[in-house]
């Protein structure tokens, strides 16, 4: 029975948010956003040229550089 005492209070006190290791979800979800819209802002204008430097580059590489 101490058993169960003592994972229902580990368990209450994590719930509280008393855990100072439990962190800063809406932060990293809004960083998360943020970084998503940077590499649409990234990618919508320059597609084309992102698209044909990766091609070339899996060319050089596939083809031993020549």
């Amino acid at each position: 029975m101490p058993f169960l005492t003592l994972v229902v209070t580990a368990l209450v006190h994590r719930l509280r948010g008393d855990d100072p290791e439990r962190g800063d979800v809406p932060g990293w979800v809004m960083i998360t956003v943020m970084t998503a819209a940077l590499v649409l802002a990234i990618l919508i204008p320059f597609r084309t040229a992102i698209v044909d430097a990766v091609q070339t580059a899996l060319t050089s590489v596939t083809s031993g550089g020549g």
